[in-house]
């Protein structure tokens, strides 16, 4: 299975497979998961509950695959880029469905514009809050000056 949003992915952790796509059958349970990709067990059970992991289960211990790995490594990523859950799980899902790779690496493209937009936008407005800043805080200064303070 690969994926769009796995554009060079740092591992988690120095001992992560170097090899995240490999078909090995390595299993992981929730705590060495959420352990590898430093978040809680309970926002794995999140991603669970939004159908975007699927653990095996013995009995009701949760088993986490390879597949389990590389789609939380998407939604991570996805996240850090700006996606919805909702949008991160449509991207993965497009993988297998028509018009396929094709189709998601268009749509990829098309929403990376997009959030590049945004965040342009957002930098654009924080220098701008920033400079404002700067100036009200000169004119403090100044003020104090006049005032012997």
């Amino acid at each position: 299975m690969v994926n769009t949003l796995n554009i060079n992915s740092t591992h988690p952790s120095p001992d992560w497979p170097a090899q995240p796509y490999a078909s090995d059958s390595r299993t992981w349970s929730i705590s060495e998961l959420a352990r590898q990709f430093q978040i809680t067990t309970r926002t794995i059970r999140f991603y669970e509950d939004k159908g975007l992991l699927s653990p095996a289960r013995e009995g009701l211990r949760r088993i986490y695959g390879q597949r389990d790995c590389v789609r939380l490594r998407l939604v991570l990523r996805g996240k850090r880029l700006g996606f919805s859950l909702d949008e991160i799980a449509n991207i993965i899902d497009m993988y297998d469905a028509e018009p396929g790779e094709t189709g998601q690496l268009q749509y990829m493209l098309k929403r990376l514009l997009e959030q590049r937009q945004i965040l342009l936008q957002q930098k654009e407005d924080l220098e701008q809050t920033l400079s404002e800043l700067d100036l009200i805080e000169a004119q403090c200064h100044q003020r104090l000056e006049v005032m012997g303070d």
